[in-house]
């Protein structure tokens, strides 16, 4: 801490422009400061969660690491060591990290929770359950800990317990929470009801999950109404299980009471352990015909779908996502046509370095998410990052190929298979970060799909 006045209220300066979250002009005024008090690791520590919050994980780790070797006994610098540990996928040193900090505190209920996070993170689900179960009985209103509970018991597979806990996402904080003129559905009977259903948060989760929809039949409700978002519309026209696909949370005339649809499998594995079908879906003529049409020049080629990337506001994307060059690195193989089916604000990227004449550019002329569909059904394959698409295809039943980092969704568990989606295999990271070796098994994998595409055709 330097004791030079003007020091002092840079370093005031400093701090107060990052907690208004001006974090370009605190960055800059961060290195100005270090510059001259490379000591302070109170300003080191603080750096690294901004470069954290930035998504410059790797300075991030950098900045944390230099303030944990200025002060290694202080706790708040440990622990934001830890978090961007865990965050970069060296989650056995957070972890040790993180035991050392509970052994000081143990009432730490949000320490806690990150520990059975890590846990799960390393494959540790059982010990997750354990941990957060006695961590949940210390500390039962504490909302942190019961979804990290609910999120390891969902990925050991114990649906039952870890949906019914799921409820506890609209409480940490990290959602906001619905505001409907309505009472919410409590599970009892729905005779003479009519029940509105709204969608998850992305448009994946939506897609995974309406094929919980006819459930509510067995609840007996008079109509039981979806809120579709435009881009799902199409391919949700005539879904299972449902009366309408025009719902509107604002028109409270239409609906006497409302739940969310992943609040629908609570209901389903109370009563049975099996996970249902995938909701069968609606792709119109039009997008049909669009996609065949399109794709008439390369009959004569093993046609590949490939998405890189999903929403870049989901806060986890720069790790389950990778760049278009990768698949750009498969372009030289043989009797391979690629088509990408990525649709949003890296496409420039793509278009820009050439690789989309190589590529061939279908999402950016997609309307919706049908055409997207209908467009996966003339592929041979689809190779999807961990987002929307993944669930699509999966719902489609056509083969695709799931990438994965390090810490992946729940619903993907471990191992190559999942029960959610038949078709789907799963290529997950060997090591935290490396999709050098993912992409090496997708190289030979496809070769492999190609040697075999090539027998049928000449044996036809």
């Amino acid at each position: 801490m330097p004791t030079d006045p003007a020091l002092l209220a840079e370093r005031k300066r400093t701090v107060t422009a990052h907690m208004a979250g001006d974090l370009a002009a605190a960055r800059k005024r961060y290195g100005a400061y270090l510059a001259r008090c490379p000591g302070d690791q109170t300003m080191w520590s603080n750096l690294g969660a901004l470069l954290r919050r930035e998504g410059m994980h790797a300075m991030a780790v950098h900045a944390q690491r230099r303030a944990h070797a200025i002060a290694p006994d202080t706790r708040a610098v440990r622990n934001n060591l830890a978090n961007i540990l865990a965050d970069t996928g060296a989650a056995q040193e957070a972890l040790a990290l993180r035991m050392q900090l509970i052994e000081e505190e143990p009432d730490d209920a949000g320490l806690a929770a990150m520990i059975g996070k890590t846990l799960r993170t390393l494959g540790r689900t059982s010990e997750a359950v354990e941990h957060l179960e006695r961590a949940c009985a210390a500390h039962p209103e504490d909302a942190e800990l019961v979804i990290q509970l609910a999120l390891s018991l969902l990925s050991h597979g114990e649906y039952a317990r870890g949906f019914a806990m799921f409820e506890a996402r609209w409480l940490t904080g990290e959602l906001t929470a619905r505001q409907v003129a309505r009472p919410k559905w409590g599970g009892g009977s729905l005779a003479g009801q009519r029940i509105l259903v709204l969608p998850e948060q992305g448009f994946g989760d939506t897609i995974a999950f309406a094929r919980f929809l006819p459930v509510l039949r067995r609840f007996g409700p008079a109509r039981v109404t979806l809120a579709v978002e435009r881009p799902l519309r199409r391919l949700f026209g005539g879904i299972a299980g449902v009366d309408a696909t025009d719902g509107d949370p604002a028109d409270t005339d239409a609906f006497d009471v409302w739940t969310n649809v992943m609040d629908l499998p609570t209901v389903h594995f109370a009563s049975g352990a099996d996970v249902p079908a995938p909701a069968r879906l609606t792709v119109p003529q039009a997008a049909t015909d669009r996609a065949r049409a399109m794709m008439a020049p390369h009959r004569d080629r093993f046609r590949v779908g490939v998405v890189w990337t999903g929403s870049q506001t989901y806060r986890g994307n720069a790790f389950r996502s990778f760049g278009h060059d990768r698949f750009a690195g498969l372009i030289d193989v043989a009797d391979l046509q690629m088509v990408s089916l990525y649709k949003g604000p890296r496409l420039a990227e793509f278009h820009a370095d050439g690789t989309a004449q190589f590529i061939l550019d279908a999402g950016a002329s997609e309307a919706d998410f049908a055409d997207n569909a209908a467009m996966m059904r003339e592929m041979d394959l689809v190779v999807t990052s961990d987002t929307a698409t993944a669930h699509l295809a999966g719902s489609l039943g056509v083969p695709v190929w799931t990438l994965l980092h390090w810490d992946a969704f729940w619903l993907w568990q471990r191992g190559d298979a999942t029960p959610w989606y038949p078709s789907m295999r799963l290529i997950r990271q060997a090591v935290p970060g490396d999709w050098d070796d993912v992409f090496a098994r997708v190289r030979a994998g496809i070769e492999s799909e190609i040697a075999t595409w090539r027998a049928r055709r000449c044996a036809s």
